[in-house]
């Protein structure tokens, strides 16, 4: 089968991988979509010593497994997980000792025609939600996380940085909570998505300092990560919603003295995501800026590093 193949940091196309065996617990999907990621441009980086097929946003049909399931429509949370330590037990199941990770740590991913995932990780997505929109569930999953870590309503002033794909799941999202919310980013293309809806936009140079309740960082840069830090007030908290290839250094004093909360954001909740999506509280398809087939996937690839671009689809 053909596949995207990650390798010391360097990408191959493979067109001779054996269509993945399942286990009994797992299904069979046939990958219809699937999205890039700035994880996988980060791991293209050495962000982890990943090797294998990446890629963790898609949807599918299920070609093997339960009577029930084949011939259905799904998307998969991307943690496959043991059930048996201490975490999962905690029901703290994404941070599994022991899971391994779609596209990222010990499973090959969904930029492959076909790959394998439990059956628990699996939602079945109506007829009424098109193939594209799906494939941002896991994304849009990761942007309402912050929502279930700290509260967020109409009495907080709010910021993101970065307007990017993962930004712009942040801030349609966060503007349903009714909160003041300003994004900021150097790109106006990027901004004027959301101004256009109603969302106070600035460039990065306007971002006053001190002022906001949470702060939301999205750049994945050092130089983002300090910014955001400037912007907010006393017992302010900083949402980390990147992965970051390269170290930060961190003025540990002035978080302490100024009692800042810090805000590790992963993975979040695919139910919730797809109700958004199916009941189009949140739109996505004004994000798709380029679609490429599978065997182009090292240009698809080239092309979503560039500046400006954001949702990079691959039809399977």
């Amino acid at each position: 089968m053909y596949a995207i193949w990650l390798e010391n940091e360097n990408l191959y196309i493979r067109d001779d991988l054996p269509v993945p065996v399942r286990l009994p617990h797992e299904a069979l999907i046939r990958v219809l979509r699937a999205g890039i990621c700035n994880t996988d441009l980060e791991l293209m980086r050495g962000y982890y010593p990943f090797s294998g097929v990446i890629g963790h946003e898609f949807v599918g049909l299920v070609e093997e497994g339960p009577d029930e399931l084949i011939g259905q429509h799904v998307v998969g949370e991307i943690n496959a997980v043991c059930g048996r330590c201490t975490n999962c037990l905690q029901h703290r199941r994404t941070h599994c000792t022991n899971r391994t990770v779609l596209g990222i740590q010990n499973r090959d991913g969904a930029f492959a025609e076909f790959m394998t995932l439990p059956l628990e990780n699996l939602h079945s997505v109506p007829a009424t939600l098109s193939l594209d929109a799906a494939t941002f569930t896991e994304p849009l999953a990761a942007a309402i996380q912050i929502q279930s870590q700290t509260k967020i309503d109409k009495h907080d002033c709010v910021m993101v940085l970065g307007a990017g794909k993962l930004g712009q799941l942040i801030a349609r999202s966060l503007v349903l909570t009714g909160c003041d919310l300003h994004v900021f980013d150097r790109n106006h293309s990027k901004l004027s998505l959301l101004s256009n809806r109603g969302i106070n936009t600035g460039d990065v140079d306007t971002i006053p300092q001190g002022v906001f309740d949470v702060a939301v960082e999205c750049t994945g840069s050092p130089n983002g990560f300090d910014i955001a830090r400037r912007s907010l007030r006393s017992r302010g908290s900083l949402v980390m919603k990147s992965t970051y290839a390269s170290d930060l250094t961190l003025d540990v004093s002035d978080l302490v003295v100024d009692e800042i909360t810090l805000i590790g954001s992963r993975c979040g909740p695919f139910d919730l995501a797809l109700d958004m999506l199916i009941n189009k509280q949140i739109e996505v398809e004004d994000l798709i800026h380029a679609r490429f087939p599978l065997s182009d996937g090292l240009d698809a690839l080239e092309f979503a590093k560039q500046s400006g671009i954001l949702k990079v689809l691959f039809d399977v």
